[in-house]
């Protein structure tokens, strides 16, 4: 065996594999792969073609005498020990670019759910509550006008402001990195993470997920948001201190949160699903055709290059 693929992906995949010629087995329950299973599957194989699911640890990479390279099926690659498949000299693959306008389409669908109350209008017409059309009924935010801030100015949260810009809001970002194009495209202005919370109306989280930026939002920061103002996550789960947002959402303190991602994914604190302001979705923002086609299709040939002996196409380091 040449690839073992933990998850049934996109039919692109396994014919790009079959047209190559290269052997491969997935894991054909729609579920996580077991870790004894994967630790099996894994002691034969020159690819693995990995989910977010699976932790791709010290254990998994010792279990892959003869691995090359590991290609995480999604942008992000926190489940993978970079550093130790480095020094195994196992190249590690990821699939940005190609979810990104997705994920950016799903963070704007999120924040016009928030601003317009859909959640609260729905509820309202499925208690049978609603009786005719009231000047003050639901009334929601325009974004037009409104600050509209953007933390972490890479790929995805750059389509972000892309999107919000055409609404009308004025762009704010904080990132490590100076993104030129946004201030010059889009007028947006870099701030502090500090200025960002306090005049940010809308806030969008766009942070890859590592040691330092685990519980990024937590007691403190989550605090400094702008009364009123609306949270928007579409990255990872762990990024936001989940029990200090539940304490911020008891005191008012926000008008709304959209969230893609969830902290203990999939594994969802009902707290959560007492706030009628409050939409929780179950990570779908990769979740086109399009989208899911294309990530298949790049790990892939992530893959068939490493097999072949040629460059990967996105290494991670």
């Amino acid at each position: 065996m040449q690839v073992f693929i933990t998850r049934e992906l996109p039919e692109i995949a396994f014919n790009l594999l079959r047209q190559s010629k290269i052997s491969f087995h997935y894991y054909k329950k729609d579920q996580p792969i077991p870790r004894q299973v994967l630790l099996q599957k894994v002691k034969n194989c020159e690819a693995l073609i990995s989910l977010l699911t699976e932790k791709i640890d010290r254990e998994v990479i010792d279990n892959m005498p003869f691995g090359k390279i590991i290609a995480n099926y999604a942008v992000g690659y926190n489940n993978i020990d970079i550093t130790y498949a480095k020094k195994k000299k196992i190249i590690v693959t990821n699939t940005p670019d190609v979810l990104t306008d997705s994920t950016a389409d799903l963070a704007m669908a999120l924040v016009l759910a928030c601003t317009r109350r859909l959640k609260e209008g729905e509820i309202l017409i499925e208690r049978g509550k609603y009786k005719g059309w009231k000047p003050k009924l639901l009334l929601g935010m325009e974004l037009k006008g409104k600050n509209f801030g953007i933390l972490g100015a890479g790929r995805i949260g750059s389509a972000v402001a892309k999107r919000a810009r055409a609404f009308g809001t004025n762009i704010l970002y904080s990132d490590q990195k100076r993104n030129i194009m946004l201030e010059k495209r889009l007028n947006a202005k870099r701030v502090s993470v500090k200025i960002l919370l306090k005049n940010s109306d809308i806030l969008s989280v766009h942070l890859p997920l590592n040691s330092k930026t685990c519980h990024f939002l937590d007691k403190e920061k989550l605090f400094q948001l702008k009364q009123d103002s609306i949270l928007i996550n579409t990255s990872r789960g762990e990024l936001i201190d989940e029990l200090a947002l539940i304490k911020l959402l008891k005191k008012n303190r926000l008008k709304a949160v959209g969230l893609d991602v969830f902290e203990n994914e999939p594994k969802l604190n009902p707290e959560l699903l007492q706030f009628p302001n409050v939409i929780v979705l179950p990570h779908l923002g990769s979740a086109t055709r399009e989208a899911r086609d294309a990530m298949a299709e790049l790990a892939v040939r992530n893959v068939i290059n490493v097999i072949q002996r040629k460059h990967p196409l996105t290494p991670v380091y």
